[in-house]
């Protein structure tokens, strides 16, 4: 069965004689003796191509044709005109149209304007697959594209857990020596400085092995109703007698008002203890001998949010390169001393609490560290249950 045509005029001859030509031309063609009648035929059957006298009583082809591109712009519509309609005819293609045939039809002018009808449907079609090739093939361009970043991350995550390690390597092969030579002299001092070096680079493996673990980890906050300053305040517990060791002023400003909130305490307290070391780690690179180092630790209320932390130094600060890439992968400013992951579980631990991170820093003049956590009624693990109960 060939292409379907819908043919619509209101003189019956000419429907019979052109329904046979296009029969033999190879078309199943539905006829229509008006523009009501074509339109019903139009929508039941969906021909690709129309054939519409232009002037009809009634509902006239200019009619015909604005409703057809309506409800299928994709339709080809061919007029047929007299030679005195030549003005309907122009204006039929202003309303898109496909050509127009005078009567009385020549065969050959019929032919070239159906010609032109399934050229442009050929086209149309060829556009269609050539478009949903496109998305396909961007679909997986994209997948590639996806798979080379993740590859090329996991290389990036490669090479600094193997600078990290060498690092370390080096820290241990240098404590070995000094060992080895303090046994063979019998030197008290090299057993001592052999082994502290030793202690130092195995923790060093131990922490960077754990913060791994914790970073790579996805887990849901351990949300207790508490006091925000008591994770801050185990930090100075902690950290305090490092300052002093270190020759660092460490000042607290805590706000005692602060209401109690939902939090994961040990998390936070990780989160703020990775910032006040690396503050007091800040303060020892102070080149200036006559500066004098010092950190706080402050936590107030703020506007829309339930807490705010700052760590506060006065160090060696960042410059533009390095505020870039705080907040990459195992970026640290620490040299061989550091692995860059503090900042890195820092920053997910505050993502978990939906806070927000953020900085300020400039070289030689230090920097401050900003966490604020936000209000929270109940703990977001309660309200994603009540949530998922109610839908």
């Amino acid at each position: 069965m060939g292409q379907r045509i819908l043919l619509v005029d209101d003189e019956e001859g000419i429907r019979k004689v052109l329904g046979i030509t296009l029969t033999d031309i190879g078309y199943e063609v539905l006829s229509a003796k008006n523009g009501e009648e074509a339109l019903k035929l139009f929508r039941k059957a969906e021909p690709r191509i129309v054939l519409t006298d232009i002037k009809m009583p009634g509902i006239d082809g200019i009619q015909v044709l604005q409703t057809i591109k309506e409800e299928r712009p994709d339709t080809e519509v061919i007029m047929i005109t007299g030679h005195g309609d030549m003005e309907m005819a122009i204006q039929s293609l202003k309303f898109d149209a496909t050509d127009f045939v005078t009567k009385p039809i020549n065969d050959d002018a019929l032919e070239i304007a159906l010609k032109r009808a399934n050229e442009k449907i050929a086209l149309r079609t060829k556009l269609k697959e050539y478009t949903e090739n496109l998305e396909f093939l961007v679909e997986e361009k994209t997948k590639k594209l996806l798979e080379a970043e993740r590859l090329a991350a996991m290389g990036q995550t490669a090479a600094s857990m193997a600078h990290a390690i060498k690092n370390i390597t080096a820290g241990l092969t240098g404590g070995t020596f000094v060992l080895e030579k303090g046994f063979q002299l019998n030197n008290e001092k090299y057993l001592r400085q052999g082994w502290d070096m030793l202690k130092r680079n195995i923790g060093r493996i131990k922490s960077m092995a754990l913060d791994l673990l914790n970073y790579a980890k996805e887990r849901e906050p351990d949300y207790q109703l508490c006091d925000p300053n008591i994770p801050a305040q185990a930090v100075v517990d902690l950290m305090l007698p490092r300052a002093r060791e270190y020759g660092v002023t460490f000042d607290v400003e805590l706000d005692e008002s602060l209401p109690h909130l939902w939090i994961d305490p040990e998390r936070i307290h990780r989160c703020l203890l990775n910032l006040v070391t690396n503050a007091l780690d800040a303060c020892m690179d102070i080149t200036c001998s006559s500066k004098t180092g010092r950190v706080i630790l402050r936590s107030l209320k703020i506007e829309d949010w339930a807490v705010e932390y700052q760590v506060v130094d006065n160090g060696c600060g960042m410059d533009e390169e390095t505020r870039g890439k705080i907040f990459q992968r195992f970026f640290s400013t620490k040299g061989s001393r550091g692995t860059g992951l503090g900042i890195m579980i820092s920053k997910k631990i505050i993502d978990e609490h939906q806070g927000t991170i953020g900085f300020e820093s400039e070289a030689g003049k230090g920097t401050r560290f900003i966490i604020r956590l936000p209000e929270k009624d109940q703990p977001p693990s309660i309200l994603r249950t009540k949530g998922v109960h109610h839908d």
